[in-house]
Formats: C-alpha cells, structure tokens, sequence
C-alpha cells in the first residue's frame, strides 16, 4: 500500500538553514536533520553547509556508507514538490555556468600572465640588444 508524502517547494526548504532548524534535500527528499547536527561523524558544520539546499551532489561526494542511508529514514519528512523542482534547478545552473566562466577567466588570466610578461620582456631585450650591435 503507497503511503503519502507531504510535499515542500525548494523554497520552503531554503528557509529552514539554521542549527536550530536544518532541513537538507537529498535525491528530491527531505529530510530535518536538526536532532542530528551534534552527532554527524563529519561535525555539524557539514550539515549547517547543506541546510536549505539540494545537497545531492555534495551527500554522493561523501561517499556514504549503507547504514548512514538507512539512518537518512529516521529522519525523512517529505519529498519535493515536482511543480517547483525546475525553476530552482535552472537558476542554479545558469548562476553556477556563470562562476564557472567568472574562474576560468581568473585561472586564464593568472597562468598565463607571467608568461605573457616574460615573453614580453625577451622581445624587449632582444631588440634592445641587437640596436646596440
């Protein structure tokens, strides 16, 4: 027999991102992890970095065991409501390309400036010297 789940919007998920109420959203389930922020293995501040979000990418990284899946029902209270799912998803997206283009212009531009700089310099000394001959 299918049971009912309550359904929360992301941005009702969002609102609950304290160490006195902290909600975490794994594989489109929710889950008020607030009784356990003091006895995570990885320390509260895990936990309080995921509140309010989707922590899917960040709870796979981690590479949890079976029994700390099996824990997660414990404290299992509702699932993503689908209606609101892809908005959220799209603005995520759209602002993390946009890091990601903010980065790669940095990393660009701090690689490649000292080379830039030192080729720059020899044309410099070259034509400096072969003026002098």
């Amino acid at each position: 027999m299918a049971t009912l789940s309550k359904l929360y919007s992301m941005r009702e998920a969002a609102e609950h991102n304290t160490r006195d109420d902290c909600w975490v959203v794994i594989h489109g389930k929710v889950y008020d992890v607030t009784s356990y922020l003091d006895e995570h293995p990885g320390g509260d501040d895990v936990l309080l970095s995921a509140a309010g979000r989707d922590s899917t990418e960040d709870f796979e990284d981690a590479g949890h065991s079976k029994s700390a899946r099996d824990l997660m029902q414990d404290y299992y209270i509702g699932e993503l409501d689908p209606d609101t799912v892809i908005p959220e998803l799209e603005i995520f997206r759209k602002e993390k390309s946009s890091a990601f283009t903010t980065m790669l212009m940095n990393k660009t531009v701090q690689y490649l400036a000292v080379p830039a700089v030192i080729l720059g310099a020899s044309i410099v000394a070259g034509i400096l010297f072969l003026r002098s001959k």
